[in-house]
């Protein structure tokens, strides 16, 4: 079974974000991390391989040159092989042109399965898997909590927390996106980072993958940004504290004089 996963280096949330010229999200300087939904994703393709002997994980970024931490650490947690499409001209790509990019990418590789997080933290679109889907012709299983993958069928659980539970399946190959619900995941032992070392990581641009730099990047974008304003603070919290009955009445009637019953 041939996995793809696609993750993603977002960063750090801890000091808000900034903005350049353009609009676009200033990444330089900024302490970031591999999606912590992509994390998942790539555990979720760990657990398939401990039960099949037969499977290839590639993981798959787009992005600037630091976009490569998501590679390194996909590669620790297990992943054979890593591909990072890099492109001064992706700059500003917004979604359509990112799932362009990224099956692209996708197809190129070959694929039974790909896998990705349901979304990202710096965006939250939860958009991608599904264009991505679409681009490939492929059935998407979305917003997974849990993942079943056979030989001939890929199933999923997904519940809105609503009530809503629901059983999704589909013959591969497929995409799935999941959520942080999945589990857990396990953290690399101090072996697989000596072993990471040793893997490949390719680097792809848009010729390798014969996309036009006018398809991607703020120009190719179908999404403009024309302004950013900073987030204006909430009202302070208020902190209910005693037995659990006075603490629930008091939660009941601040919802219910916001018209949340």
């Amino acid at each position: 079974m041939r996995i793809v996963v696609l993750v993603k280096q977002v960063p750090s949330m801890d000091d808000g974000l900034s903005f350049a010229p353009d609009h676009t999200l200033v990444r330089d300087d900024r302490p970031a991390a591999l999606n912590a939904a992509d994390w998942c994703a790539v555990d979720q393709s760990l657990q398939i391989a401990v039960r099949r002997r037969d499977v290839q994980i590639t993981a798959v970024t787009m992005g600037p040159p630091a976009a490569v931490g998501a590679l390194h650490t996909a590669l620790v947690l297990g992943a054979d092989t890593a591909v990072h499409v890099r492109d001064d001209a992706l700059h500003g790509s917004d979604a359509l042109a990112t799932s362009r990019v990224l099956a692209a990418a996708v197809d190129r590789l070959g694929f039974d399965l790909v896998l990705c997080g349901s979304s990202s933290a710096d965006s939250g679109m939860s958009a991608v898997p599904a264009m991505v889907a679409e681009r490939l012709g492929v059935p998407a299983l979305c917003f997974a909590d849990r993942l079943v993958a056979r030989e001939r069928r890929v199933e999923i659980h997904r519940d809105d927390g609503g009530g809503d539970r629901r059983v999704l399946a589909a013959a591969p190959p497929v995409v799935v996106s999941v959520t942080e619900r999945c589990g857990e995941p396990r953290y690399p032992r101090y072996v697989s980072r000596l072993d990471a070392r040793d893997k490949l990581i390719s680097v792809w641009t848009l010729a390798t993958l014969g996309i036009e730099p006018a398809e991607v990047g703020l120009a190719g974008s179908a999404c403009v940004v024309r302004a950013t304003t900073p987030r204006r603070g909430g009202r302070p919290g208020e902190l209910a504290t005693g037995d659990s009955t006075s603490v629930a009445i008091r939660v009941a009637d601040f919802l219910a004089e916001r018209q949340f019953l």
